[in-house]
């Protein structure tokens, strides 16, 4: 690829694509926790490899197009989509772990959670400094990205809590901190979500596959409440918010599980009725992950509630998931056929 081909695409590299490795890296961990484990290795190997591609790319496009990166850091539509980052790595940091690397896993939580920080404040100074009453369109599901990788530092942080030693109360204490944060943030910006498409003029364009995080996040959210219940912290404190966070984590499930037909209407009006073809895009992978998501957190619900048919829908689920996940990889592989030829 010469200089003159390369450039132009590398600044306009889309952080969201960070979002193909939060999908293929969950479907990883669900098939391997469902007992497909060389599809999940499988799924693995390619998440591990298009996070570590995907960072070079992105330090290469900071080194080389700092303006276009803060073009988008400034963007109230756009800033949000960093957080795949955050997501992508914590998921990386989960498959690691699973592998038993756990010095690098604490070291992806640690890189997520500074990356989780900077943002979250910039984001939110972004939408308070630059976002106006007279745009509020713009809110879409992508904002909820925030929520995602915050419930992402929850799922790796209680798995390596047990590794840190003298540290493991802090972080424990740190996990269900950001649990409660992360839903905090969601019913805030559920709302808004909800204001927008059941209130205001809702057209097929602004159907997006960033819908899907409306219920990736619930989905995220609920999962991480697994990991909490779960784990003994042997902090009573703690220990007396268990019979709190299980029922929080069964509502929160059902939300996310009342938005899969919804979200399905959604996509039907506007592929089925009003015929928008369907094009491939890197916010695509944002409506995989929240099905694998989906998945994997009705399976561990299932097993924290000891109830087998939570386990049986997950079953089904990451079948879907993988199916549309491959269905984007072939989106994927045909843009970049084309931009090679081209």
């Amino acid at each position: 690829m010469n200089t003159a081909t390369e450039r132009p695409s590398l600044r306009a590299l889309h952080p969201g694509n960070f979002a193909f490795v939060m999908a293929s890296g969950i479907l990883a961990l669900g098939f391997n926790g469902l007992g497909f484990g060389r599809l999940g290795a499988a799924l693995g190997v390619i998440a591990v490899a298009a996070w570590a591609v995907l960072l070079g790319l992105s330090a290469l496009r900071l080194a080389r197009h700092a303006a276009a990166v803060k073009i988008d850091l400034l963007n109230p539509r756009m800033v949000f989509s960093y957080f795949t980052l955050v997501a992508a790595t914590n998921i990386v940091g989960l498959l690691l772990h699973s592998q038993g690397q756990m010095q690098a896993a604490i070291a992806c939580w640690v890189v997520a959670f500074l990356a989780w920080a900077s943002l979250l404040y910039l984001a939110f100074s972004v939408l308070t400094i630059l976002t106006h009453e007279h745009n509020v369109n713009i809110v879409h599901g992508g904002w909820l990205i925030a929520i995602v990788g915050t419930q992402s530092l929850v799922l790796l942080g209680s798995r390596i809590a047990p590794e840190l030693g003298p540290l493991a109360g802090a972080m424990r204490v740190e996990v269900h901190m950001l649990w409660g944060l992360g839903l905090a943030l969601y019913g805030i910006f559920v709302t808004l979500f909800c204001y927008r498409i059941f209130f205001l003029t809702l057209r097929p364009e602004d159907i997006s596959p960033l819908l899907w995080v409306v219920m990736g996040a619930a989905a995220i959210a609920a999962n991480a409440g697994t990991s909490l219940i779960t784990d003994d912290t042997g902090i009573a404190f703690l220990t007396a918010q268990r019979p709190f966070i299980e029922g929080v984590t069964l509502m929160i499930w059902t939300w996310a599980t009342w938005w899969i037909p919804m979200l399905a209407i959604f996509s039907l009006w506007k592929h089925g009725v009003r015929k928008l073809p369907l094009r491939y895009e890197p916010v695509l992978w944002s409506a995989v992950f929240p099905l694998g998501m989906y998945a994997v957190a009705s399976a561990r619900l299932g097993l924290a509630a000891d109830f087998p048919p939570l386990h049986w829908i997950a079953q089904g689920v990451i079948w879907v998931a993988f199916l549309a996940w491959c269905g984007a990889g072939v989106g994927l592989l045909n843009r970049m056929r084309r931009a090679l030829l081209g």
